[in-house]
């Protein structure tokens, strides 16, 4: 069986539920090696060793980190150009997809992204895809080269599966175009003791029919242990940050639950969250184009059913 790379997704070596995930997917296709790019690979070893990586590729220098991601791209094509993958693993976010779609220039190889499945088949992995803003999925297989796929959070279960976890340094010499655009300033996002909105597996967003006041989705997400996202006209409103908007020009998630209060259902917001496995809407326009797609709607105030809801879990909790 051939290697199979994934990219770490850490911060300072604290591991993000991404790479556990990306670890879990890559046993299905081959043998797991980690590429960790940053300082901080003698934290994150054990937790990538529990979860089967057989080696850890380590560059630790963190000039990687202070600039925008091409460096990271470099390393990892550098990484493929002396183990030959099967596939590279990428995490489906922002900074992921355009670190793939790099790795796939560099490397003459195929590109997949917003994968939300893959699986060993003839002729490499195939990939479920979720393609036309979400709408449908799709069966895709790279034809050239190593399958580089960025993958979706919250796409499959962890499983933990002990491996060697060998740590091998990684010699890089970084070109000048990889550092001309470095970070010059990070702003810690202000903790809210809620989890990261893309890799929660609970989600509580509110739109419109708040009027401003999240109050009653917060309750219930943190009743739930959720993270709180917002509609774009929520976010345009002034009523939530930016940071917290899920929808096509926002942040994308794919949780196991999806709690819509008071959103209309446009197909700017459907983008963002129709990959969701289970989906729960509260509106009181039971025309509202939301509907088409829940598992489950309430017809309703969300002032009324979000805090008998919050109750009743509370309850449950004991």
């Amino acid at each position: 069986m051939g290697e199979v790379l994934i990219l770490v997704d850490h911060v300072d070596g604290k591991l993000r539920k991404t790479t556990a995930e990306l670890l879990t997917i890559a046993r299905r296709l081959g043998e797991p090696s980690a590429v960790h790019i940053g300082p901080g690979a003698e934290t994150a070893q054990v937790t990538l060793a529990k979860y089967g990586a057989s080696k850890v590729y380590v560059f630790d220098d963190e000039a990687a980190l202070k600039n925008l991601v091409a460096p990271q791209a470099e390393v990892l094509a550098a990484v493929a150009a002396k183990t030959s993958p099967v596939a590279v693993l990428i995490p489906s976010n922002t900074a992921g997809k355009e670190i793939a779609a790099r790795l796939a220039v560099k490397t003459e190889s195929g590109l997949i992204t917003d994968a939300v499945d893959v699986q060993a088949g003839e002729g490499g992995p195939v990939a479920n895809q979720s393609v036309f803003a979400g709408s449908y999925t799709v069966k895709s297989q790279v034809t050239k080269g190593a399958a580089i796929i960025a993958v979706k959070p919250n796409s499959t279960a962890i499983e933990a599966a002990p491996a060697a976890g060998a740590v091998e340094k990684v010699e890089v010499t970084l070109s000048d175009l990889a550092t001309a655009a470095p970070i010059t300033d990070r702003q810690p996002k202000a903790k809210s003791g809620r989890p990261e909105l893309t890799e929660a597996q609970i989600v509580v967003s509110g739109g419109r029919g708040t009027g401003g006041d999240f109050s009653p989705v917060e309750a219930f997400a943190d009743s739930l242990g959720a993270a709180v996202g917002a509609s774009r006209a929520a976010v345009d409103a002034g009523w939530y940050p930016h940071s917290n908007q899920v929808g096509q020009t926002g942040k994308q998630v794919s949780p196991q639950l999806y709690v819509a209060a008071g959103i209309s259902g446009a197909i700017q917001h459907r983008a963002g969250m129709q990959t969701s496995k289970t989906i729960i809407a509260i509106n009181k326009d039971e025309e509202a184009p939301i509907f088409e797609l829940v598992d489950f709607g309430v017809v309703g105030d969300l002032f009324n059913v979000l805090p008998q809801a919050t109750d009743e879990v509370k309850k449950r909790k004991g």
